[in-house]
């Protein structure tokens, strides 16, 4: 038994990709599968973990897993009892048995988990996605509101037509024949190489990430490319991704934006190279109920640049909906006891 996981729960990972034990010792988590109709899910939680606080999901962007949230699980511990999915084909969690890696795909896959009884901290959570996560996170939040009290999307891959021309070269994974082409070309390209890439594809400031972190995240990078899924999943969840930006109609995230209930906060990086800057303000106003935070040093994942932050601005919206809630059910308590004076 792995030392990440827990009597009576199997490990998440193939035989053929351990769990980097320089980043699961740094970060104190623990990595268990959830098997559901249709899908494996790996799901990762702090060793502090409390079940008795409210339930929240965290939700990784394309080419991401839920390692991606370590820092800011760690700043909301006290507030949320935090679990980080890998999406299936990502991180740790096997491809889904049907191959839909769609939007709405990855969609159902974290409604079957969130409406399972397998969760340890059940009711409506407080959902946060990443960029392609962020995409998911407002299908789901506009679907099936009654699973989600609030939502927190940073640099949600929201349609932005046109795109950045830096984001370009990561929507042409989509092109059929594009992968296999720059497979070729990057054949002889060390791990290292590859990191650095996406770190500074990502990062608003790659010289953030201390050699720690970047040797954990060069050894996480070695035990994925060894699934034989690895591209297969990047790829066809990059061309879901495209395929979303082209819906209409009650289907266009645009159009289901407008229909979530819940407390929003916008997070946005001013050095985002995917994700435009000036995406926030379109965001601000589709979310009936929204909050924004600008950080304008920030890339795409600004919850690993600035986790204290983004950990404050999310503790706030948590806060504000507990008392909100707390008010709402005193009233309708006051109300429903209400005896109307005689002659009324």
């Amino acid at each position: 038994m792995s030392s990440t996981e827990e009597a009576g729960e199997s490990s998440a990972l193939p035989p053929s990709a351990p769990i980097p034990s320089p980043v699961t010792e740094r970060t104190a988590e623990t990595v268990h599968t959830v098997r559901l109709p249709g899908y494996s899910l790996a799901v990762r939680r702090s060793r502090a973990f409390d079940g008795k606080l409210p339930p929240a999901l965290l939700v990784h962007g394309l080419g991401g897993s839920s390692l991606n949230w370590s820092a800011l699980l760690g700043e909301v511990s006290g507030t949320v009892a935090g679990e980080a999915v890998d999406l299936p084909g990502f991180g740790f969690s096997p491809p889904p048995d049907d191959g839909d890696y769609s939007v709405s795909g990855h969609a159902r896959a974290l409604v079957r988990y969130l409406d399972s009884a397998e969760r340890p901290a059940r009711g409506p959570v407080h959902l946060v996605g990443n960029s392609l996560g962020g995409a998911v996170a407002t299908r789901v939040a506009a679907l099936r509101p009654d699973l989600v009290r609030t939502l927190t999307l940073i640099s949600p891959a929201l349609p932005e037509l046109p795109p950045q021309r830096s984001a370009l070269p990561t929507a042409l994974l989509a092109v059929p024949g594009v992968a296999g082409l720059f497979a070729r070309l990057s054949r002889d390209w060390t791990p290292e190489r590859r990191v650095g890439n996406v770190l500074a594809l990502c990062y608003g400031d790659p010289s953030r990430v201390d050699a720690r972190a970047f040797g954990a995240a060069v050894e996480e990078y070695r035990s994925r490319q060894r699934l034989p899924y690895f591209w297969d999943a990047m790829v066809r969840s990059t061309r879901g991704l495209v395929d979303a930006y082209t819906l209409g109609g009650q289907h266009s995230l645009w159009r289901q934006a407008e229909r979530v209930l819940a407390p929003t906060l916008l997070v946005y990086g001013g050095r985002d190279q995917l994700v435009g800057f000036r995406m926030a303000r379109r965001a601000s106003a589709a979310f009936r109920d929204s909050r924004l935070l600008e950080l304008p040093e920030a890339g795409h994942v600004a919850m690993m640049e600035y986790p204290e932050a983004v950990g404050a601005a999310f503790r706030e919206l948590v806060a504000d909906q507990a008392r909100l809630t707390a008010s709402t059910a005193a009233r309708e308590a006051a109300e429903s006891t209400h005896v109307p004076p005689k002659g009324d």
